[in-house]
């Protein structure tokens, strides 16, 4: 039995998002999802970067910019204008965390560094994401996904083995960094309950993304190896990859001897395969993959996608389709999980959003908000928080501090 009926577990924490793109909004996003009071600061007009990227719904909503900012609420701060400044630092000292990716010491000029703000507020976390790091050869250097993917090595395992180097399929360099910036925050706030004291946070692209590199990085630094592409292939172990059907392809994923041999009997009807010597064990199986793989290849490129499927399910043996988006977004798995939600949107008066993937039972996440509209939330934001009546804030509009 569960009990949902308490509230998201950062319920009272508030978060002043100073980050754009995608490592930073996807930290708050998800702090959001969990309960958190995120304050999206955007300068007013063209908003975050994101905004004009991806196709549009509803006249000039971008889907790029809805992907990475549910669960927010949204201001619009001229921080060039002393006001604007002066009302970001003021927020800083009411929240809990902070979490910005300017270039190295662009948020000086503002007041809104980190030991400018730790002054004022003390407990405060502080979260800084860029590319290179704010120490190093390169803090100063710019990082883009595409960029630190290259850099990191990731790219250079990615495609197939005769052809060039590959990005992922989505911008996963800023997602990860955005994960671990999720985990140092958690982390931090917990630590504050002890010290009393908040802390600041330096997060690079490439050191997540080659932290993340696992077994790869393992190999390269254990054997002095550069490791290789392999495709839809695994490196280590044989057969996991995709294999092309008659109407698709579907990927299996081998991982022990035990489940190869019900590969071979129970769906290939290839015993033969499951006694021959050259594949008897995973280590002779990778060795010999050359071997291995034509008879395999040939028998499921001759029955459809689900007919293999259906298969490999009744024995046991892990493998799916490779579907694309719109087949995995409307699969029976991502239905009966509630992965897409259908939210109200003050635009386009309804939009289809990601699900957070959190399950929790007694203090669950939030359900999706649409993500805000450049300043949708300023009035709000600066009554509620700062206590300005009516007329402050219409003088700071009149100073052109907020929209």
């Amino acid at each position: 039995m569960t009990d949902k009926t308490g509230s998201p577990p950062l319920s009272g924490i508030r978060v002043l998002d100073l980050s754009r793109v995608l490592a930073g909004p996807w930290c708050t996003m998800t702090l959001a999802d969990l309960g958190a009071d995120v304050i999206k600061l955007e300068p007013p007009g063209a908003g975050d970067d994101t905004r004009s990227w991806g196709k549009r719904i509803a006249g000039k909503e971008s889907t790029y910019f809805l992907s990475a900012n549910r669960n927010k609420r949204g201001i619009a701060v001229d921080l060039g204008k002393p006001e604007g400044a002066a009302l970001a630092r003021g927020l800083a000292e009411k929240a809990d965390v902070l979490v910005e990716n300017f270039k190295l010491d662009g948020l000086k000029k503002f007041g809104l560094d980190y030991e400018a703000v730790k002054a004022i507020n003390p407990r405060l976390v502080y979260c800084s994401i860029s590319g290179y790091g704010r120490t190093g050869p390169a803090a100063a250097r710019a990082g883009y996904d595409a960029v630190i993917q290259g850099e990191s090595g990731l790219m250079s395992i990615t495609g197939q083995p005769e052809g060039p180097a590959l990005k992922v399929g989505v911008a996963l360099s800023d997602v990860m960094t955005g994960m671990y910036a999720v985990q140092a925050i958690l982390a931090a706030l917990f630590a504050r309950q002890t010290t009393g004291a908040g802390q600041h946070i330096d997060l690079a692209l490439l050191d997540c993304t080659m932290a993340n590199l696992a077994n790869v990085a393992s190999s390269a630094l254990l054997l002095g190896t550069v490791p290789k592409r392999y495709g839809n292939a695994h490196a280590d172990i044989a057969p996991y990859q995709t294999f092309a059907c008659e109407d698709g392809d579907v990927v299996v994923a081998v991982g022990n001897d035990g489940q190869f041999r019900k590969f071979c009997t129970e769906v290939l009807d290839l015993p033969d395969l499951a006694t021959d010597p050259r594949f008897l064990t995973n280590p002779l199986r990778s060795q010999n993959r050359a071997a291995l793989l034509p008879p395999i290849e040939a028998a499921m490129k001759a029955k459809p996608r689900a007919w293999w499927i259906e298969r490999l399910l009744k024995a046991g043996v892990p493998g799916g389709a490779v579907r694309d988006v719109q087949e995995a977004l409307h699969s029976p798995e991502a239905q009966g999980r509630r992965m897409v939600r259908d939210v109200p949107h003050p635009l386009a008066g309804s939009i289809k959003l990601v699900a957070s993937p959190i399950n929790m039972s007694a203090t669950p996440v939030r359900d999706p908000v649409a993500p805000p509209t450049i300043g949708q939330h300023t009035d709000d934001v600066l009554r509620d928080v700062l206590g300005m009546d009516v007329a402050a804030i219409g003088a700071l509009r009149q100073a052109g501090a907020i929209a």
